[in-house]
Parts: C-alpha cells; sequence; structure tokens
C-alpha cells in the first residue's frame, strides 16, 4: 500500500498516507465551510459542465471541434433558458403565490368539510379546529415570506450577475476545457495507486452519471408531464403540484407522495362532485409512476447507482445544515463517492486476513466477492 517519494527512495506507511488523505479531506471542508455560497456560481458551472460534457463528446464524434460543439451546447441552453424565463417561470412564481395565499381558504373550506360531518368538531375549543386554523396560517406565513426571500434576492444585482454571467461563462470554459482537465488530474495521480484510482474514478463516475444526469433526466420528464396533464384537466396550481412533484422523484415515493397528495387534495376541493376530473388526476399520477418506475427509471438510470434514499435524505440534511446551498449541490456526489470508496474497502476487508483469518489464509477457496448475495 506504501508508494515510492520521488527521486529519494522513501516509502509512505500506510498511517502516513490516511493522515496526508485526512488532513486534505479536512482542508477541503473548512474551505468549503469558509466560502460558502462564493463558490456557488463555479460549482453550478462545475455541475451543468458535467452534465454536459457526454453531449459535446457525442458533438465532436459527429465531426465538430470541441470548441464549436460546445458553442452550440451553450447556445441552446442560452434559448431554453430564454424560454423558461418568459413562459414558465413568471407563470410558475405567479401560481407559487396564489396556492400560498389559498392555503388559509382551502384550510377553512376542510374545517367547514369536516364540521359538516363531525359536529363535534364545529367547538371553537377543539384540538382538530385550531391545529387545521394553525395550520393554514403557518403556510400562508412560512409560505409568503419563503417566497418574498427568493423573490428579493434573485432581485439582488449579485444575484442576476452571478446567474446571468458568471455561471454560463464558468460552465462554458468548464466544458470547453473538460478532457484536458481530467488528462491533466490523471498524470498527477500516485503512480503505485494509478490502476485503483482510476477504477475507483470510473466507478464514481458511473454512479454520478446515473444519479445526477439519469435522475435529473426522469425529473424533468416527470414534472413537464404532470404540469401538462393537470394543466388539461384544469387543475388550480396544476403547474406548481408539476415542478414539486418533478422536483421531489429524485428521492424514490417521495415525489409521488408528495405531488400525489397535493393534487388530490386540491382536485377534491376543486371537483368535489365532478367524479370524472377526480378520478383524472388520480390517474394522471398512477400513470406517471407507472411510467416512471417500469421505463424510464430502468432505462435512464439504472437498477442500482447505490444511493439508498436514507443516506441520500441523511447528507442532504447534514451537508445542507454544514454548508447550505452549496452543501446541498455537493451531497450527492460526495456521497455517491463515499459510497463508491465504502464499497472497495469493504471489499478489500473481506478478502484479507482480518475478516479470513488463518483459515482463509489456508483455504483460500472459501474468499468470495462481497458483491454477491
Amino acid at each position: 500500500m506504501g508508494f515510492r517519494g520521488t527521486g529519494t527512495g522513501m516509502a509512505l506507511t500506510v498511517q502516513q498516507q490516511f493522515r496526508i488523505w485526512g488532513i486534505a479531506a479536512a482542508v477541503f471542508l473548512v474551505v468549503l465551510w469558509y466560502l460558502g455560497n462564493t463558490i456557488l456560481p463555479f460549482v453550478l458551472g462545475g455541475a451543468i459542465a458535467y452534465c454536459l460534457d457526454p453531449i459535446a463528446d457525442r458533438l465532436e464524434n459527429w465531426g465538430l471541434s470541441r470548441a464549436m460543439a460546445t458553442t452550440v451546447i451553450m447556445l441552446g441552453a442560452v434559448l431554453v433558458f430564454v424560454i423558461l424565463a418568459l413562459a414558465v417561470i413568471p407563470a410558475l412564481a405567479q401560481q407559487g403565490s396564489a396556492l400560498v395565499s389559498a392555503a388559509p381558504q382551502y384550510m377553512r373550506d376542510l374545517q367547514a368539510f369536516l364540521t359538516e360531518r363531525f359536529p363535534a368538531l364545529a367547538d371553537e375549543s377543539s384540538v382538530v379546529r385550531q391545529s387545521l386554523e394553525r395550520f393554514g396560517a403557518m403556510i400562508q406565513e412560512k409560505g409568503g415570506a419563503l417566497i418574498n426571500s427568493v423573490l428579493s434576492s434573485a432581485a439582488g444585482l449579485l444575484n442576476i450577475v452571478v446567474l446571468l454571467v458568471i455561471v454560463p461563462v464558468v460552465a462554458f470554459y468548464l466544458l470547453l476545457d473538460w478532457d484536458h482537465m481530467v488528462a491533466r488530474v490523471d498524470e498527477m495521480l500516485p503512480r503505485d495507486h494509478l490502476d485503483t484510482i482510476r477504477l475507483l474514478a470510473r466507478e464514481i463516475d458511473n454512479t454520478l452519471a446515473a444519479f445526477i444526469r439519469g435522475q435529473g433526466t426522469v425529473m424533468l420528464i416527470q414534472g413537464t408531464f404532470y404540469a401538462v396533464a393537470l394543466a388539461l384537466v384544469g387543475l388550480n396550481f396544476g403547474l406548481v403540484v408539476g415542478a414539486i412533484a418533478g422536483i421531489l422523484s429524485f428521492i424514490p415515493y417521495v415525489g409521488a407522495i408528495v405531488g400525489g397528495g397535493l393534487a388530490i387534495g386540491l382536485a377534491l376541493f376543486q371537483f368535489w362532485g365532478e367524479w370524472f376530473w377526480l378520478i383524472a388526476v388520480v390517474v394522471i399520477f398512477f400513470f406517471g409512476q407507472f411510467v416512471e418506475g417500469n421505463i424510464l427509471t430502468p432505462k435512464l438510470v439504472g437498477s442500482s447507482v447505490g444511493l439508498h434514499p436514507v443516506w441520500l435524505l441523511f447528507a442532504l440534511s447534514v451537508f445542507g445544515a454544514l454548508f447550505g446551498f452549496v452543501g446541498l449541490l455537493l451531497a450527492v456526489p460526495i456521497t455517491a463517492a463515499l459510497g463508491v470508496v465504502a464499497r472497495f474497502g469493504l471489499g478489500q476487508y473481506m478478502q484479507g486476513p482480518l475478516y479470513q483469518g488463518e483459515r482463509g489464509a489456508d483455504d483460500p477457496g472459501d474468499a468470495h466477492d462481497p458483491e454477491e448475495p
């Protein structure tokens, strides 16, 4: 496990290597915590470049130069952004604001419905009635504050510059030089561990590609489908519901439960007595989940990317609490990398003498692949 020092003939022990890499990881986390949102445009630009690199490679295979492929991709991205900014984002913000404002009225309607069927709730001292009133007021207060915060921050000059200038520029140059950067990093890898590091890097890339690129595509398809389908049946706030269901679909079942529950709840208020439209809303979500589980996820994400939903939620919570929005962006890639390294370490442990003991050393045929069931 040791590697030779350049020109000195000296070797670092396993303990020394762990110490060096441990210090490097600690320094990385401290820098991440200290810089915070300062590095946000660079993290976003890097994420965009990583997601678009396969498209650039495909265009290169079709005969375009790297510079031309990058230019074509960025022009297409700008066009999509302009369309979203003009057609979708204003409507989404308007519906979101209206939904938050209407929440207390929905709670009052629900209260009236329950009071009609359960007269005991008419008592103002009823715990259920007080809870519904507090819940509606909380949604209006917290939701309104959140929307106002987002709108006020987006109106700041710095954030406009970040979104419209810095992020696209960073993404453009990273995408343009992506292959050269990867080659340069490969040249700096420790020679004694080159094959192992390359193996781990490929597994990490496969995991990230399956999750980020594949799941991102699934989120986009599902969000668009739910928004369009709910709008066609005439559900109020259908665009917001579709966006929520699409965004949360990267966590298995959460998007369907939250989006479906919200859509069906709104449909109960809007279509009560019109059972055809109410059933149509239910069918939309059942159909969306069927397509996602049987077609989209198996084709675009794969059967397993090594990111269990519980660990994903834990990573998002921890990194978000420690590092803010930047932590949320880095939670998935860091967790995926740690998962690959942990599985590799487990495989090494189960093939080593600490696990197999003297019996394993005498009978190597008993060793088995930890990936096997």
